[in-house]
């Protein structure tokens, strides 16, 4: 198993860029190294069948967001409010930080 480095982190804002949710825009829940992908808060909707258990008696079909490739996202920068390609950079300090590649905003919190 490798790891796959992702120029997107849990909490981000991102747009898709291809696919059936092309367009669509939403914050990133989950990011999963492994296999390259990230889970996106309103797209790449599922359905999945529950049983019943104790946390949830009734079971049922619920809806529930699917890994997509991380490849198809793009970060959405807050200074400029549009998608963008993500550069890294060293602070004066030694840290290293993503910037905006359009606006060269940069984008750590």
């Amino acid at each position: 198993m490798t790891l796959t480095k992702i120029h997107v982190n849990k909490g981000d804002k991102v747009r898709i860029m291809s696919g059936a949710d092309k367009d669509k825009a939403g914050k990133v829940l989950q990011v999963l190294p492994r296999s390259g992908k990230i889970i996106v808060e309103g797209v790449s909707i599922v359905k999945k069948h529950m049983r019943p258990t104790r946390d949830n008696p009734q079971g049922g079909i619920i809806d529930k967001e699917a890994p997509i490739f991380s490849g198809k996202a793009m970060l959405i920068c807050p200074r400029c409010n549009r998608p963008a390609r993500v550069g890294h950079k060293f602070l004066a300090d030694g840290q290293k930080v993503r910037y905006c590649k359009n606006c060269g905003e940069v984008n750590e919190k």
